[in-house]
């Protein structure tokens, strides 16, 4: 993983926290119901997540209140924009991007001296089962002020107008008042601590709840497909709902995703892409076992990649080039049977989001398509980094670096 680091592709753009920032962090944990961090110095995310943190309670969910309560901790403007490395949903830092986009002012006034703690509220106290999921409409996002900053600010407003009312002035106990307010809060008056509650509509979505669950609502049926066989088979159980359940794993998924207009396969035009080739190299590294290269030199060079691929067995070449052999001989002879030459893992892991689908859909079905086949890296890398993580560290390690290189040659060139 350090290679990761170095290359700037792990827990990167996160802000740095020390000192009374540390505090003000743990108190924001104290009213979560966390345990105060021991580390003097860690990082955070978008939403307040800190990788330091989880590795040192051993949860990476210690901000969340169970499945269905998520929460962030905003202590500074420069979280906006910043990546959230562990979200809960698909929809999480679109989330953190409109809170920004409607309180920028007030977040930057507010974390001068406090915090704001963040609420995304779905109105469901626990999940009981995946089909609690299909109650997702809306999330009004809901906010906590560190030091209940907002209510002495109207204290303080308060204590001003019965400060200002005839001969209050004099008052020495109203003047032992405000100046304690004021030495612990600060002139509180005129700064912009109001944040109401906003209200976000929700439609097809990622969820880790369940172990992982796709709700997919917004296409001709809804779709629920689970990354957990053990979720999939007790909701199959379920009579009461009008929904198509799948798991990963299905055949059937992509077939019924391409009927609902959700997915596309062209095996033709994904030939000629720098993706095929990708998910080509991917399937080499998986069958090839001795060689006297790294596999950077082999994946570089064409005349030496062919030598080593005529080297494999006739199954695994055939696995790994039978695309281009369909192909060719599809143009002599009509009646071929695309399954006797092409891998179900290529029809899989070269399908893409459908042209149809708007900007807002595309993201999540480009997630659901490497969770269903992770044979492309660099689309494993964009989607699904946890699971990219967990695959990269069995790789062989000049495998890696050449994964490396191509995330960092591609990344300004994200699809969406």
């Amino acid at each position: 993983m350090e290679k990761l680091r170095e290359a700037g592709l792990i827990d990167g753009a996160l802000v740095t926290l020390s000192g009374s920032l540390v505090a003000r962090y743990n108190d924001c944990l104290a009213l979560l119901g966390v345990k105060a961090t021991k580390l003097k110095q860690f990082s955070i995310d978008g939403m307040g997540w800190s990788p330091e943190v989880a590795v040192e309670k051993k949860d990476n969910r210690y901000l969340n209140v169970g499945e269905a309560n998520v929460n962030a901790i905003l202590l500074s403007p420069a979280q906006k924009d910043k990546p959230v490395h562990m979200p809960s949903h698909s929809f999480d830092r679109d989330v953190m991007g409109a809170v920004f986009a409607a309180y920028a002012r007030e977040i930057r006034d507010i974390t001068k001296d406090a915090a704001v703690i963040v609420h995304l509220d779905q109105d469901i106290d626990t999940f009981f089962d995946p089909f609690d999921l299909l109650r997702y409409d809306k999330i009004t996002v809901r906010f906590t002020l560190l030091d209940k900053l907002a209510e002495k600010q109207q204290e303080q407003r308060a204590l001003i107008q019965w400060f200002n009312r005839k001969h209050n002035f004099i008052d020495r106990d109203v003047h032992r008042k405000l100046l304690e307010s004021a030495k612990k809060y600060g002139d509180l008056r005129k700064r912009k601590l109001r944040l109401d509650p906003i209200a976000l509509k929700v439609g097809s979505f990622h969820t880790r709840a369940f172990g992982g669950v796709f709700v997919l609502k917004d296409f001709i049926q809804t779709i629920i497909v689970f990354e957990d066989p053990k979720w999939f088979k007790k909701a199959i159980s379920d009579t009461a709902h009008d929904v198509l359940l799948f798991h990963l794993g299905h055949d059937e998924l992509v077939d019924t995703l391409e009927r609902h207009l959700i997915v596309e396969g062209n095996l033709k035009n994904a030939l000629r892409t720098a993706r095929y080739e990708r998910i080509k190299k991917h399937l080499f590294s998986e069958h090839i076992t001795k060689k006297e290269h790294s596999f950077k030199e082999i994946m570089d060079n064409q005349m030496l990649f062919k030598r080593y691929l005529d080297k494999l067995p006739l199954a695994a070449k055939k696995k790994i080039s039978g695309v281009e052999i369909y192909l060719q001989r599809l143009t002599v002879d009509r009646d071929l049977k695309i399954e006797e030459f092409v891998d179900v893992q290529y029809r899989k892991a070269l399908n893409r989001p459908h042209s149809s689908l708007e900007e807002e859909h595309r993201e999540l079905i480009w997630k659901l398509l490497v969770k269903i086949m992770p044979k492309d890296p660099l689309h494993l890398y964009w989607y699904d980094k946890e699971t990219f993580y967990q695959l990269y560290e069995d790789w062989d390690p000049s495998y890696q670096e050449w994964v490396i290189e191509n995330i960092l040659l591609n990344n300004n060139n994200q699809p969406s």
